[in-house]
């Protein structure tokens, strides 16, 4: 591939489905029809001034670096209401951009030496207590969209949460997403980590992918490209998702509603989801997971083993087995009712859950020889 081409009790998510299902039916965005776009070369109109309020002297530092946006540049700003487990620091600047231009012109014209991390929906992120270094960037309503371009392929933004992409489907009758249903989490993240339940996964009805890379430069990503494997892709991590196509197949909508409500109710029964939580916490262990490196890093190298088989024993049963169901370490504790999922009941530090999930994986390990990697994406720095 050429750099020219392509390259590398109530649940808490009803609120934002039902706000993000009426922004996307409303949008109008159309889709990439390009490979590559070129940057702005000028500013976008009306960009802001931005203001150091709450900064420090290290994030107005950064705040005057960088190029003037039409979005929303904040410092200093808590991260921990955007996620689920409602604990962790702040990022040194967080930048909502207005839309595509917007990104691409800061991404275009921001220091290359200032490190940028993508917050997703947050379901299956924890930010560490010390916070984010840098910019985090987290893409609002202009990237929700949602459009069918054809008789059985439709176009979101990676902003578009997974179970409004369902919803809205079955609402327009093409079945091949109702999986996305029992998924919290947007599709960036359902991009970047392959995310799939009950019997299905991305890669069964992906098509394409756009992305920018950290300089703005956009590319189409294939399936090829993505290089799809259990719970993780191998798109250079530094991409940032922006919109995909899916392949879907025209179905009755009871049918398809009716399928959804089967994988609600399952969720229902099996998982704690009105809890503050993560999702998953380890990812199902593959054959090849005994011995070799304890890092348990999302997105580290597998061997070929690790890519082709499917998982020799699920997570959930290797914690149960280690004794693990209900471990706490202060308000974080493993779910009693799916002791895959590590709950916050409430002041729980993002210290005290990455330390309760060390110790899983450490006694994991004593007692199976299996190591766990973390399926939880963990951003930012730890306290000392």
């Amino acid at each position: 591939m050429s750099a020219a081409a392509k390259i590398p009790a109530q649940s808490p998510m009803k609120a934002a489905i039902k706000a993000s299902t009426k922004a996307a039916i409303k949008a109008a965005t159309k889709p990439p029809t390009k490979a590559v776009t070129k940057s702005p070369a000028k500013p976008p109109a009306k960009a802001v001034t931005k203001s150091p309020i709450k900064a420090n002297s290290r994030q107005a530092e950064l705040l005057n670096a960088l190029p003037p946006v039409r979005g929303k540049l904040k410092a200093n700003k808590s991260l921990a209401d955007m996620t689920w487990f409602r604990t962790g620091g702040a990022a040194d600047i967080l930048f909502v951009p207005a839309d595509r231009d917007d990104l691409q012109y800061f991404l275009n014209h921001t220091p290359s030496d200032i490190p940028i991390t993508m917050l997703g929906a947050g379901s299956n992120t924890l930010v560490r207590d010390n916070g984010v270094a840098g910019i985090t960037i987290k893409l609002g309503k202009a990237f929700a969209d949602m459009r069918r371009i054809d008789n059985d392929i439709i176009h979101v933004g990676a902003a578009a949460l997974d179970m409004t992409v369902a919803r809205w489907a079955a609402k327009t009758g093409l079945s091949g997403l109702e999986f996305y249903s029992g998924i919290p989490g947007a599709i960036g993240g359902a991009l970047r980590m392959n995310a799939g339940a009950y019997g299905r996964e991305t890669a069964d009805c992906f098509i394409r992918a756009w992305a920018f890379d950290k300089y703005g430069k956009q590319y189409e990503l294939t399936k090829q490209d993505m290089g799809f494997t259990y719970r993780t892709c191998a798109a250079d991590d530094e991409l940032i998702f922006i919109s995909a196509e899916y392949q879907t197949v025209p179905a009755d909508k009871a049918k398809i509603i009716a399928h959804m409500n089967e994988i609600a109710a399952a969720r229902e029964a099996t998982q704690p989801i009105r809890s503050r939580t993560g999702g998953s916490t380890f990812r199902n262990p593959q054959s090849g997971s005994r011995g070799g490196s304890q890092s348990g890093s999302r997105g580290g190298s597998q061997s070929e083993a690790q890519k082709t088989e499917k998982p020799i024993k699920k997570a959930w049963a290797l914690i149960d087995e280690a004794g693990c169901r209900g471990l706490r370490k202060g308000d974080a504790q493993m779910s009693e009712q799916h002791c895959n999922f590590i709950i916050n009941h409430g002041t729980a530090s993002a210290s005290d859950i990455e330390t309760l999930g060390e110790d899983v994986r450490a006694r994991v390990k004593s007692n199976s020889g299996v190591f766990l990697e973390w399926e939880i994406k963990r951003i930012g720095e730890a306290s000392q």
